[in-house]
Order: structure tokens, then C-alpha cells, then sequence
């Protein structure tokens, strides 16, 4: 089946299957997040990015693979409820930025800007995307075969940029994308949000000067 993106909370996950990685999305929780499960198709190595919520359906897609990594893209309680239990059942490494660590409800790894992250013999490089919060990270896959994968978290969604609670932040969060994200990767990039519906950047790309014009 024709991976899409589409998840329902409470529904089925969806799974993309590239060359060298698979990527299993599933919707958890009443916000309906987004839970990212990443795994090696070398060794089976896994990283679940953000344990959002319902612990138990995260673990049971975990399976008997176990877990190398978790990865929170910030420090808003809807992307962190299953932290503590996934972390204990897996003994998996919580990683985070050092500017939301604080934040969470464990002891995390901190990271910064440009930190590489191992899934198996694949990386994730983490990037710093500044004013949803001040730790809010996105992380990159670049697929050998030629298109990017972006895990966006809260920072970009089809349609806009995540929420902000001040123009500063605002200017911020677009500073950011447009400096680290759309300047510097292709159309084809694939990007995976912390709720909802994937996208590509190519799809977003012209809506930019709205973007900043509306100022939200």
C-alpha cells in the first residue's frame, strides 16, 4: 500500500518502507500526536521519535526489537506523556534539546544544533529550530536515494509554522525555517509534523510571504 501519511487517533499506523529505513507513523493520545518509529533495515536498530502518549500501543509497536533511542522535539507535555514509561520498559536513551530539557519529566541526553543521532547505520541530524519553543528541534534523514526525510515536531506544519506567543518568536521560528530548512533542502523533502497530515516542502514553499504577511 501507497504510503500517505494518514493516521487516525486510535487507527492503524502507517509504514514507509525506504532502502535503508523504515518509518512507522502512528496518531496517540486526545491531541492526536504523532509518534515516529524508526528502524534500521541493516540491524533492526529502532528510535521512536517523540513518546507522545498511550504508552502501552507504543511499546506493543516497539515489539520485541527493542529500543535504542527516544527523541522529544520539545518540551510541551503532549509530546512527552509516555516518556518516563517507554524510557523504563526499553532502557532506551531520552534525548532532547539542552534548552527544553528542563522541561521533561526525566533526566535527558541533551543536544544541540547539528548533533548526529545513529539509527543503526542510518543519522539523524539534529536541527535547532528556535520560537515554538526555544529548544524545539527537527530531525533530518537524507535518504541515499536522494530525498530528504524531516521529523518537524511542532516547528512546521502543512500550512504554517507551529504556534508562537510573541512577534518575536514568530520572526524567530521563520528566521529559522527559512534559513535552515527551505534555503537549504530540496522540494522533494518529505516532512512528517507533530500532528496531522505529512507534506513536502515544495508544497509549502509558496506560501512563505503569506506565511510571514499574516504573521501566524
Amino acid at each position: 500500500m501507497t504510503y500517505t501519511g494518514d493516521v487516525t487517533p486510535g487507527g492503524p499506523p502507517a509504514t514507509r518502507e525506504l532502502d535503508r529505513l523504515t518509518i512507522t507513523k502512528v496518531s496517540v493520545g486526545p491531541m492526536d500526536n504523532n509518534a515516529y518509529l524508526l528502524r534500521c533495515q541493516t540491524n533492526g536498530e529502532q528510535v521512536l521519535v517523540d513518546a507522545a502518549n498511550e504508552a502501552p500501543r507504543l511499546l506493543d509497536l516497539i515489539g520485541d526489537a527493542g529500543l535504542a533511542t527516544v527523541v522529544t522535539t520539545h518540551q510541551h507535555m503532549d509530546h512527552w506523556l509516555a516518556l518516563e514509561e517507554v524510557v523504563a520498559e526499553t532502557g532506551a536513551r531520552p534525548l532532547a534539546h539542552a534548552e527544553d530539557a528542563p522541561g521533561l519529566p526525566i533526566k535527558v541526553e541533551p543536544l544541540a544544533d547539528g548533533d548526529r543521532i545513529p539509527v543503526g547505520d542510518c543519522t539523524l541530524e539534529v536541527i535547532h529550530l528556535r520560537g515554538h519553543t526555544p529548544g524545539s528541534i527537527a530531525l533530518l534523514y537524507q535518504d541515499p536515494s536522494g530525498t530528504p526525510h524531516l521529523f518537524t515536531g511542532d516547528s512546521l506544519f502543512p500550512g504554517g509554522p507551529g504556534k508562537t506567543t510573541s512577534p518575536s518568536d514568530f520572526a524567530q521560528i521563520m528566521d529559522d525555517l527559512e534559513a535552515k530548512v527551505f534555503d537549504r533542502l530540496p522540494d522533494n523533502t518529505w516532512f512528517y509534523p507533530g500532528h496531522g497530515k505529512d507534506s513536502t516542502l515544495g508544497a509549502e514553499r509558496p506560501a512563505l510571504p503569506q506565511w510571514r504577511a499574516r504573521g501566524w
